[in-house]
């Protein structure tokens, strides 16, 4: 089994706002909304090859496995119980609803399952089509929209199964902070962020390098294009290269895009599928073709949808 996608119909219930199980569900007004994940599911189904590509249910991940790199207190608020129909704010963006603990618990065990297959040799390339995303948030601390660090948990546990050195790679359009500070103090990872700046969340500055070098930083000029963002990221896939890793994990945002609403860069779906084709030929160079791929931002629902058909296309070579 060379491709594979891990997607739950569960993780569309983080938002559901209904007043009642027995009605229909209700999304809430956030741009983090459960349709996005009926968006990207379009993109998935886009191509007869995407079509044909086995999908699977992942299973939920340990609460013991989040607290390896997760507060043991802050996981278990996390998975409080919220009662239907209510929304439990954690701050001014992140909200918790009756679905949000098992989309969570999803969307990580999406991640780590992904990694897990990968380097037993069950599959080469693996999309995790899941949600809430989880880049931003912090080892005590939910934020931008994200409760676990799903992509550093999958790195990590790629680590346990003998993996010598795991690349995460993440070129959404906000800084994830929350995968460097999970990862700060980890020599055996890279990981490689670009962004716009200025923009929320404020960090990623180039001088952020991790405590073992084993960060890298590529701030973006506003209204930068698809040519900017691959000669941005130049100098880092040679970073990549020279750190020949077992394993490739992506943090795949598509808020780069020019339709977007949050950000203000001018990235095409053309801009997705090179950078993502790139980065698919180092894994084939280093990582006996491993990529592990895992959903963040992307908050126009139309350009989602064609942005995650031209990387799923590019990530699964040429389908």
């Amino acid at each position: 089994m060379a491709n594979l996608i891990f997607t739950h119909p569960a993780c569309a219930l983080h938002g559901d706002v209904r007043t009642s199980q027995s009605a229909a569900p209700k999304g809430w007004n956030h741009p983090e909304q459960p349709a996005r994940l009926h968006a990207v599911l379009q993109g998935l189904s886009a191509t007869d090859g995407l079509a044909a590509i086995e999908r699977l249910e992942p299973g939920k991940a340990n609460p013991e496995r989040l607290k390896t790199l997760h507060g043991h207190d802050y996981v278990d608020a996390m998975l409080q119980p919220v009662r239907t129909g209510d929304v439990r704010w954690v701050d001014d963006d992140t909200g918790r609803t009756a679905g949000t603990s098992d989309a969570a618990l999803l969307a990580a065990g999406g991640a780590i399952e992904a990694a897990e297959r990968a380097m037993a040799g069950k599959a080469k390339r693996i999309f995790v089509a899941t949600r809430p995303p989880g880049h931003h948030a912090e080892p005590n601390r939910a934020m931008g929209f994200c409760l676990f660090g799903n992509v550093a948990l999958a790195a990590n546990r790629a680590l346990e199964m003998e993996a010598r050195k795991v690349a995460v790679l993440d070129f959404d359009v906000h800084h994830g902070n929350g995968t460097q500070a999970l990862l700060w103090d980890n020599p055996n990872t890279l990981f490689i962020s670009s962004q716009q700046m200025p923009l929320w969340p404020g960090s990623g500055d180039a001088s952020e390098t991790g405590a073992h070098d084993n960060v890298m930083n590529i701030p973006l000029d506003p209204g930068t294009t698809s040519a900017g963002l691959l000669e941005a990221w130049k100098p880092a896939l040679d970073r990549v290269d020279a750190l020949e890793p077992d394993l490739i994990v992506i943090s795949a945002g598509f808020d780069a895009h020019a339709d977007d609403p949050l950000a203000g860069l001018n990235v095409e779906e053309d801009g997705f599928a090179a950078l993502t084709a790139q980065i698919v030929a180092l894994a084939d160079s280093h990582s006996q073709g491993r990529v592990v791929s895992v959903l963040e931002g992307g908050y126009d629902l139309p350009a989602l949808t064609r942005s995650v058909t031209a990387h799923a296309s590019a990530l699964f070579q040429g389908i």
